[in-house]
């Protein structure tokens, strides 16, 4: 039952009384139960819990009504660095492992409100550093189509989950790709919001000018119902904003054929060398299927696109050096057993002991760059280069452009193990991400064709900020003229 229902879908089962939350929460750990350790997807599954939320979301039904209430019995999976009271949230870290949050996100509160309940948490790079989800202390995530090879990452575990329809939506966070990318390897919807437009309280931060938390789901319009939830002013977090826009899902119906008359920018930067053969087919492909739905196509250049992976690599790591200092065997979680340390050996067996490989280069790397005397020469002079990106956008966007359409990655999916040796290459898979989290621009991955072995593709989709209606009306209308979001894994 659960193989084809969709967010929308739900819903309606909901409204007319054909389903009840409990029933849905049943069928989905049904599903689950075969699926999700072939996968390595899920970090913390009780089932206990979930139909103890799905009675919650069932009460909550009855009192206020499901037609009041937008994801009325919707399942929703959250990544596991998104605080859930009473669940583990462990960022896929051993330095978290035993660390149980003591209070919910703003997001999942929302979600809850709005009628949905949590039905697990998901496996991730660690701390949300990784482009395969290969980093996590607890095993690498597989991707569906293909169990060989990897979902794309760091929410690796929300991408695979939704294609293999453990759930129709799970939450994911982007801190320079890191949804539309496992989204586009595993063939599905997402989508990164427009920095300050979905609250951070809650998430457990890695780069705080550059996080944002977004959904995975199966279709557009699915993104669309969730971000109408998520949306809006928190309290909580400063950087949040009110967003200019809502009711994107009812924005979608109205513009059913919202390509028309649309001005498509073409990056020329995206389709040079480093482009695989069989994704830069599928992208020519979609592009003639824009033009079809009546979009104009316009060539573009963005000059110093070229510099985002190197400017990104020293702005995150050097904000996850700063946040990831509280994690040090003092207050909460991991501590080294070994006895009779004094704080600094204390601080450094711990640390040692309890991040992977991966995010201590990165927190060397932060430090680093942050360090006196470099500063300047490099923290400094990547938030220049970050600026001219920035500007650079603006300047497409200001020459007509309604959208700017690139691949989602250079590659398809690559097999496990095949880029762990190889650094450069392992941050190169977010190339055609990065540039948007340093501009704080939505973006939206959905699927737009296949390999020759049966991999996905996917194609991103960008807009000015604050324009998610124009970026998911325009998604929107490629998927209603293409049929690649219908395909789902066989496992």
């Amino acid at each position: 039952m659960t193989a084809n229902l969709t967010v929308k879908s739900i819903v309606d089962l909901v409204r007319s009384g054909k389903q009840t939350p409990t029933q849905l929460a049943a069928a989905y750990l049904d599903r689950t139960r075969s699926i999700a350790q072939k996968l390595n997807s899920h970090l913390h599954l009780d089932e206990a819990a979930a139909l103890s939320e799905a009675l919650a979301a069932e009460k909550r039904i009855h009192e206020i009504g499901a037609h009041r209430l937008p994801l009325a019995g919707v399942p929703v999976l959250v990544k596991d660095n998104i605080c859930v009271r009473g669940s583990k949230t462990t960022c896929g870290s051993k330095i978290l492992e035993n660390y149980v949050a003591t209070y919910d996100a703003t997001v999942i509160k929302r979600l809850r409100e709005a009628g949905a309940f949590v039905l697990g948490k998901l496996n991730m790079d660690e701390f949300a550093m990784g482009s395969s989800n290969e980093n996590s202390a607890f095993g690498p995530v597989r991707n569906p189509w293909n169990l060989n090879y990897v979902p794309g990452g760091s929410s690796g575990g929300s991408a695979a989950s939704v294609a293999a329809r453990l759930a129709p939506v799970a939450l994911g966070s982007d801190t320079g790709g890191s949804i539309r990318q496992p989204a586009s390897f595993c063939g599905i919807v997402g989508l990164k919001p427009t920095y300050g437009t979905v609250s951070r309280f809650g998430l457990v931060a890695f780069g705080s000018s550059l996080d944002q938390i977004g959904p995975l789901t199966t279709t557009v319009e699915d993104a669309a119902l969730v971000m109408d939830v998520l949306a809006g002013l928190d309290a909580s977090d400063s950087t949040s904003v009110q967003h200019p826009q809502s009711d994107f899902a009812r924005g979608l119906s109205e513009n059913p054929d919202a390509l028309k008359g649309m001005t498509v920018g073409i990056p020329e930067e995206f389709f040079e060398s480093g482009l695989d053969s069989e994704v830069g087919a599928c992208l020519e492909r979609a592009i003639a299927d824009v033009q079809r739905a009546g979009a104009k196509i316009k060539r573009v250049r963005l000059p110093n696109i070229s510099y985002s992976v190197a400017a990104y690599y020293v702005i995150a790591t050097a904000e996850a050096s700063a946040n990831l200092a509280r994690f040090d065997g003092i207050r909460y979680g991991y501590r080294t057993k070994e006895a009779g340390l004094g704080l600094k050996d204390l601080y450094r067996k711990t640390r040692s002991e309890g991040f992977g490989q991966e995010v201590k280069q990165r927190i060397m790397l932060g430090t680093f760059v942050l360090s006196s005397g470099y500063y300047d020469a490099f923290y400094s002079k990547a938030n220049k280069v970050r600026e001219l990106i920035s500007r650079d956008f603006d300047a497409v966007f200001d020459s007509g452009v309604d959208l700017i359409l690139t691949p989602t990655s250079p590659t398809p999916p690559f097999k496990l193990g095949e880029k762990l040796s190889d650094p450069l290459a392992m941050y190169l898979s977010d190339i055609c991400t990065i540039g948007v989290n340093l501009a704080g621009l939505p973006a939206i991955s959905v699927p737009c064709g296949r390999t020759k072995a049966g991999l996905p593709v996917g194609m991103q989709l960008i807009a000015p900020k604050f324009n998610e209606q124009t970026l998911l009306n325009g998604a929107h209308a490629y998927e209603r003229a293409t049929e690649w979001h219908k395909d789902q894994p066989a496992i």
